[in-house]
Formats: structure tokens, sequence, C-alpha cells
């Protein structure tokens, strides 16, 4: 039985993004730009950094902008034909020549797992990765290759981490476990929105994930948890009580996008780096 290759990256985006409103009234969250770029674009080429060109998104409704964004636009291509403009498509069209992309829809917003589950068409009985475009990360290696090469070695669930500071637990879910070797921790327990003083420790996982398929069927079993939703923490917890389940303190930084702050801080952080 020969090692499974990962190709597949799901990218749940039917959240309404209700704190930018009223920007997202009418577009996704998911296509909210980092200076020039929308979040879901660097989330691709993140996954394609990493191998991971078989792109599924899970949409919802007045989403459609982003299934445009991933496709040649034949009227802006002729416009800008031979102009000093058209050096700025360059990066989205290799992404659209590298990727093939499928789209399903997430009809009732149930929670992440749920999200995740209705991509069980999409992704069959495969290991696959998932990208939460809402944590932007970056510097150097991209997260989702650094987790790659983990799973090429280990062959199962590994879930991205990151010290957070306490009073920010109830933010997350936070793992608690065993470190097998520096910044990997094999884990015992997964906690979803923890107080703080319930908290294991102050290690949160974040928006990247590589999963493998018989998480669907735990899934489909899992009771509601926090706010009444199918939480993916939950089922990887159920999972990692029968098989091993990897925590990786990734390397790099994230800006959580999925706040105003964090989006702003982001946002200057990569014009800073465009101006040097």
């Amino acid at each position: 039985d020969s090692p499974s290759m990962i190709k597949k990256c799901l990218f749940p985006a039917a959240g309404y993004g209700t704190r930018f409103l009223p920007a997202t009234k009418a577009m996704p969250k998911e296509m909210l730009p980092i200076v020039n770029k929308p979040l879901i674009q660097y989330g691709v080429e993140e996954a394609i950094e990493a191998g991971l060109t078989d792109i599924g998104v899970i949409s919802g409704r007045g989403k459609r902008a982003i299934e445009d964004h991933f496709d040649i636009s034949y009227e802006l291509e002729h416009q800008i034909a031979g102009t000093s403009k058209e050096i700025l498509l360059d990066d989205i069209r290799d992404v659209i020549s590298q990727c093939t992309f499928s789209y399903t829809r997430q009809v009732e917003m149930k929670g992440l797992g749920h999200a995740i589950l209705t991509g069980e068409p999409l992704v069959g009985d495969n290991p696959f990765a998932v990208l939460l475009a809402d944590d932007f990360c970056t510097n150097g290696t991209g997260v989702l290759k650094q987790m790659v090469s983990l799973f090429n070695e280990y062959q199962c669930s590994i879930v991205a981490i990151e010290e957070v500071p306490r009073d920010q637990t109830r933010n997350y879910g936070v793992i608690e476990g065993t470190e097998i070797q520096d910044g990997l921790f094999k884990i015992s327990n997964m906690v979803e929105k923890p107080a703080p003083e319930d908290a294991p420790t102050n290690l949160a996982i974040i928006g990247r994930y590589i999963l493998t398929p018989d998480i669907f069927d735990i899934i489909r079993n899992v009771a509601p948890g926090a706010g009444g939703e199918i939480q993916i923490t939950d089922a990887i917890n159920e999972q990692c009580k029968n098989r091993m389940v990897l925590g990786y303190k990734f390397k790099g930084r994230r800006f959580d996008c999925g706040s105003l702050d964090g989006f702003v801080e982001a946002t200057n952080y990569v014009y800073g780096k465009m101006n040097k």
C-alpha cells in the first residue's frame, strides 16, 4: 500500500462575513483584498505551492464572485491586452492554468465540520487539506507545504497550531498532547472554544488542516457542539482517540483576517513588503 499523496484542498467559503458589513453585503469576505489580491487567491497559491492543485470550494449564496475570479474574463483581457496593466493578471492566470476548481454549496450554515462534510463528494476517499482563507499566513515556505511533507512521513491527520495569549483561548479550538519532536505534538485531547481557566494549553488550532478520509464518517456521527454547530474540532478529537493525530507549530506568521484588526495589520504588512 503506497503512501497516499495529497492533491486536494477544500476551501470552506460559505460564511457571511458579518464582521465586515457593509463591505460583505454583496461581496464574499473571501474576496476582500489584502492590498491588490483577494484572500482566497493567497490561499489557493499556498495550496499550489504544496502541490495541491485540485481545489474544492464550499460555496454559498452570493458567492459567485469567487467562481468568476478563478475564470477567464474575456472582456477584461481584451481591454488590457498590450497595455502595461496586462502583467497584473499574470498571477491569477498562472493559478487558473495550474488548478482544477470544483464548487459545491453548503445550503445551511451548520459549522465548519458540516462545511467540510459538504465537500465529501469533491474529495472522495482521499486524504485532503482544508484551508480557511481568513487565516492569512506568510513568511517563507507556506504552511500547507510544511504540513504536506509531515503528512508524507506520518500519514495521519495534522492540524496547524500556534501559541495564543491565554485570554484568547475562547476564540479557538485548543489542543493538549505530548511533544514528539520540536514543534510537533501527538494530540490526546482537543477542546473547542474553552474559557481561559478551562483551556488545557495555549496551543490553538488555526485554519490549516490535513485530514484522512475516515473523518467524514466521524463528522456524520458527531453531536452538535459549541454554538449548536457541527465542530470539526470535536470530530478530530474523536479521531485522535483511535489513531494518531498531530498538531504542528508551523513556521511563519499568521494574521486573523476574520477580524478588522488582523485584516488591517495584514494589509499594512503586505504593503510594507511591496514597497521595500
